[in-house]
């Protein structure tokens, strides 16, 4: 197909360019031949080493003796060459043609490979509680073998997006004596991590610079105060003192969403425990930590408002039955104690990892046993109060040594004993 159009045989108005739908890798071959760049002799070692690159590919996914993986092996090396050639650059058909002339073939397959490899490894959300795993790397990368360059560089960026998040709210919570653990134990998204360092910093820069995360309990209180002394809403935020370069712009594109919830938030006439009740809309955007003991601290001053306005204390079992959510068997029960001793939110089934993570918190920061007691105390229903006590207790005096063990480097002990009394998921 000839390169150039004669102008005079199509109308100017009518012009029709052709779409050229080859792997990059084939227009730069075909381009590198045509131009010189590439001489018959590297052509020959190119088309040699092509059969190899396609077998090892093949090994490495499945099989190099079904002829189906074969063919899909040389699309992925292909593809592969031409990420790489693309991204390296910038799609000039010269410059790739070069680097096809310098380079062996096999590592500019490498090369699309490694890009591709490094991509996967990137955080694919700013969840902390939703960090993947080493072995789904290859089913990942057998899919990411075959995409464009194009649904690459879109995937990198939103990944580089999710990570510079991580990265910040990492900061932040250092700045509180918050380690990772305990943000992936409670499930944090990165966002709500920097939006709620940011609220702080507007409402409480003190508490920010004593190195105090907010808890749901001392929140409201902190809030409450706020609505009283009639605090108006700040119209601009104050990045927090210290905050590195390179993190300024992820952390400042939470500034508008807090902004606009500030107002809300100092508004008198808004309910307060709506906007903070667990599964809201405005909850969901920020971090607050879980405190058992403030809970049931809270708890206690209520009774005793009851008990100077001459009221009878009702039973309260609402917090019991919504944390249990009916699970009221006793390695469920256990679960939620622990959690409750621990300082983390309460559950009733933990997934492997949050279990590794609770220990890791308990062998880290200790445990305060008696916090499960108090709230069963306060919260379970009173038939049932004895037989709980003394299940949690026969746990703590069983598994204290265990969970705080220096020894048990690898946790195996730990979380068998976690698998055999309490609710943890495979």
């Amino acid at each position: 197909m000839p390169e150039t159009t004669d102008s005079s045989a199509v109308p100017a108005g009518n012009a029709l360019q052709l779409h050229d739908a080859r792997p990059f890798f084939d227009k730069v071959l075909a381009h590198g031949v045509r131009r010189g760049i590439i001489d018959a002799e590297r052509l020959a070692t190119i088309n040699a080493d092509a059969p190899k690159g396609i077998v090892q590919i093949a090994r490495y996914f499945g099989s190099e003796f079904l002829r189906p993986e074969l063919e899909k092996a040389r699309d992925r090396m292909v593809n592969m060459i031409s990420l790489y050639l693309l991204e390296t650059t910038g799609g000039d058909l010269d410059k790739a043609a070069v680097s096809l002339r310098d380079n062996s073939l096999l590592s500019r397959s490498k090369g699309g490979s490694d890009m591709l490899k490094k991509l996967i490894a990137m955080p694919e959300s700013s969840n902390f509680g939703m960090a993947g795993y080493d072995d789904a790397q290859t089913a990942l990368l057998a899919v990411w073998t075959l995409r464009s360059h194009a649904e690459y560089q879109a995937e990198l960026a939103r990944r580089s997006q999710m990570a510079q998040a991580i990265t910040a709210a990492q900061w932040l919570a250092e700045q509180f004596d918050l380690d990772t653990d305990e943000l992936e134990s409670a499930g944090a998204d990165a966002e709500a991590v920097i939006r709620t360092g940011l609220l702080m910093q507007a409402l409480a820069p003190s508490a920010m610079a004593a190195g105090e995360w907010p808890h749901t309990v001392g929140f409201e209180k902190l809030v409450t105060a706020l609505r009283k002394k009639k605090q108006p809403a700040p119209t601009a935020l104050r990045l927090p003192p210290g905050l590195p370069a390179d993190m300024r712009p992820v952390v400042q594109a939470q500034c508008a969403a807090v902004l606009a919830d500030l107002p809300k938030l100092l508004d008198a006439a808004v309910p307060l425990r709506n906007l903070l009740r667990p599964m809201g809309s405005f909850r969901a955007r920020y971090f607050l930590l879980d405190d058992p003991l403030a809970e049931v601290d809270s708890y206690h001053r209520s009774l005793d408002a009851l008990d100077e306005a001459a009221e009878p204390p009702q039973p309260a079992s609402k917090l019991w039955t919504k944390t249990t959510q009916g699970n009221d068997d006793e390695h469920s029960l256990l679960t939620m104690f622990l959690c409750l001793a621990a300082g983390v939110p309460k559950k009733t089934l933990l997934t492997e990892k949050a279990a590794a993570s609770l220990v890791r918190r308990i062998r880290k920061h200790g445990w305060q046993p008696p916090l499960a007691a108090e709230f069963i105390l306060a919260h379970a229903p009173g038939v049932y109060q004895d037989d709980y006590l003394a299940l949690w207790n026969g746990f703590v005096q069983e598994a204290t040594r265990t969970l705080t063990s220096d020894m048990d480097y690898q946790l195996h002990d730990a979380l068998a004993l976690l698998r055999r009394e309490c609710h943890v998921a495979g």
